[in-house]
């Protein structure tokens, strides 16, 4: 089939692979490619946050972890395994996804930093984007399939090349297709090198406000912030001092942290994350947005999806 995807973050390149790989004519049209994506701020690590339902999510999730742990065997493509925890300070449930994660356990109190009787213990995929995205999109251009960097202001744009639109525009799908449902969550990170961390650590304790360390290669990122609602990409000093004050607590006391850039993203919020197929006479366009803070957490599993609805009898 000829098919034109639309977006170039983690969400569209992710799409565009597994339907090239399916054997169908398949271009993708991107505002923006790496490294200026919404999808490169991102951690990345496997998290299923800020995303529901919490029956697909976990479907979504399952595999995109599979899918993610064999690339985490070939270092170019800048996926790694990290183990690490959670910390609560208080007695928790287990999470609703930890049958999606192997090994996933209750941490021990050598786990724990100080100030923390709570943990869980697990390893997930931690995905370096500067490195990631490259390695999709040259995986996609090895597969025969065309990038475009081309703004879409109507669905009609695409229709008019191909019958088949995959819409993975995340945020942009508020003007594209007038979805009123969509909200940005804003969130700013610190990327400190080098690591002071070879474990991740996470506290989203709304009470001493969110913290995570995610190691990387050669940095590491720290973060962070998730404001509903708001616009603004513009970097807040006096938010950079509340990451460094909350990630301080994780590590020992006197932990350098050199920090070497200050990022700012959108998230594309969302009720539920949309990913259905609408039909307009002989045409029809496959959604696939509104992933929140779990993008590249849905990504493969999502793609599956598309690609199933793809070639699904109409």
């Amino acid at each position: 089939m000829d098919i034109i995807v639309l977006g170039g973050g983690v969400s569209g390149l992710s799409c565009a692979i597994r339907l090239r790989e399916a054997g169908h004519a398949v271009q993708l049209w991107a505002r923006e490619l790496s490294p200026h994506t919404t999808s490169d701020v991102a951690a990345a690590m496997w998290y299923p946050y800020l995303a529901s339902p919490k029956e697909r999510v976990l479907r979504w999730g399952q595999r995109t972890y599979e899918v993610l742990r064999t690339l985490a065997l070939r270092p170019e493509t800048g996926v790694q395994m990290v183990h690490g925890v959670e910390l609560f300070t208080e007695r928790v449930p287990d999470p609703w996804w930890a049958s999606s994660v192997p090994g996933f356990r209750r941490a021990t109190p050598e786990e724990r930093p100080p100030g923390y009787s709570e943990g869980y213990a697990f390893e997930v995929p931690v995905i370096e984007m500067p490195r990631y995205l490259p390695f999709l999109q040259e995986r996609f251009r090895e597969l025969g399939g065309p990038l475009h960097l081309r703004e879409v202001h109507s669905l009609e744009e695409a229709w008019s090349e191909a019958p088949t639109v995959i819409n993975c525009t995340g945020l942009g799908a508020r003007t594209l297709v007038g979805d009123d449902a969509l909200f940005p969550i804003r969130g700013e990170v610190l990327r400190v090198s080098p690591s002071p961390t070879r474990r991740f650590f996470i506290d989203e304790s709304e009470a001493r406000g969110m913290a995570y360390i995610i190691p990387r290669t050669t940095d590491c990122i720290l973060g962070g912030t998730a404001e509903g609602g708001v616009e603004s990409l513009t970097p807040h000093a006096t938010e950079a001092e509340g990451i460094l004050s909350r990630c301080r607590r994780l590590l020992p006391e006197g932990t350098l942290l050199n920090v070497v850039e200050h990022r700012v993203g959108l998230r594309p919020g969302r009720p539920s994350v949309r990913l259905e197929a609408e039909h307009v006479q002989e045409r029809r366009v496959i959604h696939n947005y509104g992933h929140g803070g779990a993008g590249v957490t849905l990504s493969w599993g999502c793609a599956e999806e598309v690609q199933s609805l793809v070639e699904s009898p109409r």
